[in-house]
């Protein structure tokens, strides 16, 4: 939401906005833009007849006061994607959608158009090196890039974001359940995808990740009017810890790594080439593609141990991570933090199972108080392990965590794979010693 208030401001609208809780970096953001509200919280009569557009996010119940007074002036409210819909009716939408590689995707796509000299307007849900904000409306592009979230759009509008773009070029990399609280069973996680391709525009491009059955079967089923393009893994090797992809002008060099980057590399491959991008370009490009805010991001790269901070927390990501990192580097800590409320439900633990296989330590960390938090049944440390089904060392206390971290052992790497921040652990203190 900052980002966007950022983008219209740039784009020289005049915006207001409110929120109970600012945190940074979005703070700083908002105030060197000075668009920080004078106070947090909500005030019903910062909103009035002059306005031409509420835009609501999630985090607002649908009691809001603000929200209220908006209704009854009969004011236009839309959701953060209605938004996005309306601002790129004219344009070429490109959304990259799925469980997983959203983000890494759609940096792949922006970085490339970058560093080809195409501007183009996007919306993607990280920090990215060499973009100052994250939403951009007025590149004078005609294409729009999407990350396309299938969370909630709004507390009063209950559709998948991405359910609302409509786009014209999409890819699907591929679908693992999540967002328990939402789509309680996988069918019905399943079945926002099946309608999501049923929003594509007739005759637009679907690009899928061929690997994934689940997928494969939905797309093989629709009837949506649409070409498919089906992808897989590019052929690759890794030599004395670095990642070469074969191409027609050889073996190239990556500074990304895992078969899950491979694979949304291919996606961005596919998005590009329908985005007019020579296939010589790309591979030109992405070489120099280090990849998204803590999407396997280093994170200190010390003398014994090369640490990673990753975003990974739902099933799919957490095992891909744990197999890349231990492909590329050989002996490897993984360090999971279940934050999320799917990830501390006892009836959703069980989808990590061998998840944490391939690490030589696997650590688990979790909070009671954030269990608690989420108004979820009690975990102990051994329901944590026995869901995980291997070797894991469980952790309930930042406490006895940080004390464990503060050994590098004999591992070559490292990942902290997290949403959240490991119960506050100061972790440049911790890991002095890598």
């Amino acid at each position: 939401m900052h980002n966007l208030a950022i983008a219209l401001h740039n784009g020289g609208h005049i915006i207001t906005g409110s929120d109970d809780q600012i945190f940074e970096p979005s703070r700083g953001r908002l105030a060197l833009k000075g668009l920080l509200p004078e106070a947090e919280g909500w005030y019903s009569e910062k909103v009035h007849e002059g306005l031409d557009a509420i835009i609501l996010g999630m985090h607002a119940r649908a009691d809001n006061p603000e929200l209220a007074r908006a209704q009854e002036l009969e004011l236009p409210i839309f959701s953060y994607p209605e938004f996005l819909y309306e601002i790129s009716k004219t344009m070429t939408r490109v959304v990259i959608a799925g469980s997983h590689g959203k983000t890494t995707t759609t940096a792949m796509v922006l970085h490339v158009m970058n560093h080809v000299g195409q501007p183009t307007n996007y919306m993607v849900g990280a920090q990215l090196e060499g973009f100052d904000c994250m939403v951009e409306l007025e590149s004078g592009s005609e294409f729009m890039v999407m990350e396309g979230d299938e969370y909630l759009s709004s507390p009063i509008d209950l559709r998948p974001k991405f359910h609302l773009y409509r786009p014209n070029i999409t890819v699907i990399t591929g679908i693992a359940w999540d967002h328990i609280n939402v789509f309680p069973t996988f069918d019905s996680y399943v079945d926002q995808f099946r309608k999501y391709l049923e929003t594509i525009e007739p005759g637009g491009a679907l690009i899928y990740n061929e690997q994934d059955p689940v997928l494969v079967k939905l797309v093989e089923e629709t009837a949506a009017p649409v070409k498919t393009f089906g992808y897989g893994l590019p052929a690759f090797e890794i030599v004395d810890g670095q990642t070469f992809i074969e191409t027609e002008e050889g073996m190239m060099p990556l500074q990304v790594f895992g078969e899950h980057n491979l694979s949304n590399l291919e996606a961005a491959r596919w998005i590009c080439l329908e985005m007019g991008v020579q296939e010589e370009a790309f591979y030109d490009a992405i070489l120099s593609f280090t990849g998204a805010q803590n999407r396997m991001e280093v994170f200190k790269s010390g003398s014994q141990v090369k640490v990673f901070r990753d975003f990974a927390h739902a099933p799919s990501k957490v095992g891909a991570s744990v197999k890349a990192l231990k492909e590329q580097f050989g002996k490897v800590r993984a360090v999971l933090e279940l934050h999320t409320f799917s990830s501390l439900n006892p009836e959703f633990l069980p989808q990590y199972r061998g998840t944490m296989d391939a690490a030589d330590e696997a650590w688990v960390y979790f909070s009671p108080d954030a269990v608690a938090h989420k108004k979820l049944p009690a975990l102990s440390a051994e329901d944590v392990a026995n869901a995980f089904g291997s070797e894991v060392r469980v952790f309930d206390s930042s406490e006895s965590l940080q004390i464990a971290l503060e050994n590098p052992s004999t591992i070559k790497a490292m990942a902290l794979m997290s949403s959240g921040n490991f119960g506050g652990i100061d972790l440049e203190a911790t890991l002095a010693k890598y």
